[in-house]
């Protein structure tokens, strides 16, 4: 089988989570400057084999477009005009940060730990790859 890739892309980082070749369970890869994510893409996809890409779809409370929707809507038209074979399916995004903080509390990190925003992207795109693994399964 191939992996399942999710990407938490931010105006300034980008998380990204990926499954095992059985696409059982989710783990944090790496965050990344936005920046660089077409490049660590394109070397990601020559050495792995990917299936489908996850992209987070930020929503507000209401289900309206969130601010940073056009961000994303543009990323995701250039990961398409790179990628056109792969498929991309949105998720939504919602409660994922919050989610992710509360994992960092879980885990034990001192609070200093808790402001890297670095691995609360990671994390964020995990539990999101995560969520769709479970709701794929029933």
């Amino acid at each position: 089988m191939s992996r399942i890739l999710a990407i938490d892309y931010g105006q300034k980082r980008t998380g990204i989570a990926v499954t095992d070749e059985l696409q059982i369970i989710a783990s944090g890869l790496t965050t990344i400057p936005s920046a660089t994510t077409i490049n660590f893409l394109k070397d990601y996809f020559d050495k792995e084999k990917v299936s489908k890409v996850l992209i987070g779809e930020p929503k507000q409370m209401n289900g309206e477009p969130s601010q940073s929707t056009e961000i994303i809507e543009a990323f995701v038209r250039k990961f398409k005009s790179f990628f056109p074979e792969m498929p991309v399916v949105r998720v939504d995004e919602r409660f994922t940060s919050k989610m992710a903080f509360q994992t960092m509390i879980d885990s034990g990190l001192n609070k200093k730990q808790r402001q890297n925003k670095d691995l609360l992207d990671e994390i964020s795109a995990t539990i999101m790859l995560q969520d769709f693994l479970t709701r794929k399964m029933f």
